[in-house]
């Protein structure tokens, strides 16, 4: 599926992404060590057993990751000119391993480029809940959207 283009975006429109994700520890590991994040709350159970969690959290910036991601197949997939910022980012709840979860997108706000007639910018807030419908990450997110081709 192609993603929308920037006049195809209504502001106040909500998004339910169809594509769910259950994270798993080989994730959390993976991620933690691909950006060098040696956090024992992510990547060591014995130390986080002993933690108030009582096991290990999922690494807070996989799952932001995880939660823009699963919105680009149906918002910007061959759309987006770049993203431009992220603001507002918040992790209300903790997500642990063997957690599924789904994404919401809401259009905040548009506006018309004015550097480049082509494009647009377009404001989302994304959030992301577990299986039990907690809210576990949230942000709103700035992109550089192009215009659909004349």
């Amino acid at each position: 599926m192609a993603g929308l283009w920037f006049e195809e975006l209504e502001v106040g429109r909500t998004y339910r992404h169809p594509i769910t994700r259950t994270v798993t520890e080989s994730d959390n590991i993976l991620f933690s060590c691909l950006t060098m994040n040696p956090q024992p709350l992510h990547i060591d159970r014995h130390f986080s057993e002993k933690t108030e969690w009582g096991q290990p959290l999922m690494n807070s910036l996989f799952t932001l990751g995880l939660m823009i991601g699963i919105s680009v197949n149906d918002l910007t997939v061959g759309t987006i000119v770049a993203n431009l910022g992220m603001t507002e980012v918040k992790f209300p709840a903790p997500l642990f391993q063997g957690d599924t979860i789904h994404v919401e997108t809401l259009v905040v706000g548009k506006r018309e480029s004015k550097s480049r007639p082509n494009a647009g910018i377009v404001e989302f807030e994304h959030k992301a809940y577990k299986q039990d419908g907690t809210l576990v990450a949230q942000c709103r997110r700035q992109v550089f959207m192009r215009k659909k081709p004349a």
